[in-house]
Parts: structure tokens; C-alpha cells; sequence
């Protein structure tokens, strides 16, 4: 039985020993479980963090690689290129004396990166793995009029799902109303939820306090991202980070969002929690992407499964 005074996703967390809090959608995902990875270090948790990553991996040299498709990244690894999250991330983390390994996966397929995990789980011992998402579209099920940028978040669902020796396998969501930049309807957005909560699988939902110390120190990691890459600093935790210090409407805080119209607000502080299990099985395409290796190979997947759906379901206006 669960609490009201500690969501369920937290008290899963809490029962496992080894984490891992791995980004799912590429970029800066992985920023987004940050405070999730900040509580349970204090709460005696081993937690380790990794990434899908947009960086071109393949340049790092030799020694960076544990395994094929998994990179160990510190603060001082050579960088083919100027982006480099994982990496930025590393320099924080050595900044604030914390342990700075940032664990990576090339952007692959399903094939690949279900092994790269397994590896990696493997090699430290994992016993919990929470995908955390930038913004809510890893809870699209394939058959909505927009789907965001599924492709890697798919990628790393379906990774994980298959994971079956693994006891605790979770999803966390930051930056609710995100994805409207990317045609998400966030109306059915909380449809979904609804459905896994029917099936057991929702988690709940709770706030980043701003004046906790994992509220501040994300903070203080997303400035510190933005300074390293002030040409294209990450909109999803530059939008949580605002919407956390209580900014509210049309924030700019980078050029990118040039000619569109933000609404940062207080509900892109929370987390929405689900299990992978309940997740996977409510999506309707997943099964179709299992045999990929190529991130390329699931974008025609999910193009070919839409071509077949006989209807989309249209977006809904939230009504209040």
C-alpha cells in the first residue's frame, strides 16, 4: 500500500539500492532527473546517470568506451564537437564534488541500445532504472495527431522494456506543456495517464520544491548548461528552470524560441511518474520497432504504422 506522504514513484526508488537515471530522449533529457538523482544520493542511494546522446560518439577515443554503444564520459573526455551535454554535465557534477561520471549511448536502434544497457545494468550492479523525459511526449501511444519527437524515447522504452531481470523499471516526465512546440496535445496527454492509472501503472505526480536543495542545484546545472552552450541552450529545462523560480507566459530566456509562444507555468515543475511495463504495453507501435537498428529504421516504422491507422485521434481543448 502507498502513501499520500511520499508518491509511489519515490517509494519504488527508495526500495531499490543501484540507479540508474538515464535520459531518454537525447540531449539534455538526462538534466531532467537530476533532482530525482540529487534525493536519492542523499538518501544513501548509489545512483548513476546516463544519456542517449546527440553528440557524434563515435570520435571519442578508445578508452572511453566500456562496451560497443556505451561510453564513459568525465568532465575532462575529448570531444569530437562543441555539443556535448553529457560532458557539461560531468564538469558540473566535479564542480559541486559529486561523482562525475556520465554514462552515454550512441543514437541506434533498438538492437543495439537494449544490449548497451544490458551492459552497462550489468557492469554496475543496477537494480532500478528510471528513463526520465524532457517534456511528455515518451507518453504518446502512436495513434495521436502529434506525437512530439518519438524516435528516441521510443528507442529507449523499448530498450528497457525488454529488460526483464531488471526489478524496478520506471518513467518520469519534467516540463509538462513542453511539447505543444512540437504539436502535442497535452489534453491527451492526461487521457493516457488516465488509461495507465486504470491499468496500475500511473505513479502519481509531484513538484520540484524551488527551495529544496535539489530544486537549487537543478537550477544552478541548467545555468550552467546554458553558459556553456549560450547558441543553443536546452528550451525544455530552460522552460522547467523558469517556470521553477516562478516565471510565468511568454519567457525568453534564448533566441531559439524566436517566432513561437511559450507558456512556462507552475505544472512543468512536475513529475509525472509511470512504470515502463504499463507504458510499453499501452503503446501501439512498439512491438513494430523491436528489430531496429538504426534510429532512422523507427522513424519509418512510426510513419508507416501511422499511414495504416484508419483514424488519429484529434487533439482535445483543455476546458477550463
Amino acid at each position: 500500500m502507498t502513501s499520500l506522504l511520499q508518491p509511489p514513484l519515490i517509494s519504488r526508488l527508495l526500495s531499490a539500492d543501484r540507479i540508474l537515471v538515464a535520459g531518454a530522449g537525447g540531449g539534455f533529457d538526462v538534466y531532467t532527473g537530476l533532482p530525482i538523482a540529487l534525493a536519492l544520493r542523499a538518501a544513501g542511494k548509489e545512483v548513476h546517470l546516463a544519456n542517449l546522446s546527440f553528440t557524434h560518439l563515435y570520435g571519442l577515443p578508445l578508452e572511453a568506451w566500456l562496451a560497443p554503444d556505451v561510453a564513459r564520459i568525465g568532465p575532462d573526455t575529448a570531444a569530437p564537437e562543441g555539443y556535448f551535454p553529457e560532458r557539461t554535465l560531468a564538469r558540473w557534477l566535479r564542480r559541486h564534488g559529486m561523482p562525475d561520471t556520465v554514462w552515454a549511448f550512441p543514437s541506434v536502434g533498438v538492437k543495439p541500445l537494449r544490449e548497451a544497457y544490458r551492459t552497462l545494468t550489468g557492469h554496475l550492479g543496477i537494480d532500478a532504472v528510471l528513463l526520465v523525459d524532457g517534456g511528455t511526449d515518451i507518453l504518446m501511444r502512436g495513434d495521436e495527431t502529434g506525437l512530439g519527437t518519438p524516435e528516441e524515447d521510443m528507442a529507449s522504452l523499448a530498450a528497457v522494456a525488454g529488460l526483464s531481470d531488471i526489478p524496478e523499471r520506471l518513467v518520469a516526465c519534467l516540463g509538462f506543456g513542453v511539447d505543444a512546440y512540437h504539436g502535442v496535445n497535452h489534453s491527451l496527454v492526461l487521457e493516457n495517464l488516465a488509461a495507465l492509472d486504470r491499468a496500475g501503472g500511473y505513479l502519481g505526480a509531484f513538484s520540484v520544491p524551488r527551495g529544496s536543495r535539489e530544486g537549487m542545484l537543478y537550477l544552478d546545472a541548467v545555468e550552467y548548461a546554458r553558459a556553456a552552450f549560450p547558441d543553443h541552450p536546452s528550451i525544455v529545462n530552460g522552460s522547467v528552470a523558469a517556470a521553477l523560480r516562478g516565471e510565468f507566459g511568454d519567457v525568453r530566456f534564448t533566441e531559439r524560441t524566436k517566432g513561437g509562444e511559450l507558456f512556462v507555468n507552475p505544472l512543468m515543475t512536475l513529475y509525472f511518474g509511470v512504470t515502463v511495463e504499463a507504458l510499453a504495453a499501452e503503446n501501439r507501435y512498439l512491438d513494430r520497432i523491436e528489430d531496429t537498428v538504426l534510429m532512422r529504421q523507427i522513424s519509418t516504422v512510426i510513419d508507416e504504422f501511422r499511414d495504416e491507422l484508419p483514424r488519429q485521434r484529434p487533439p482535445r481543448q483543455f476546458p477550463h
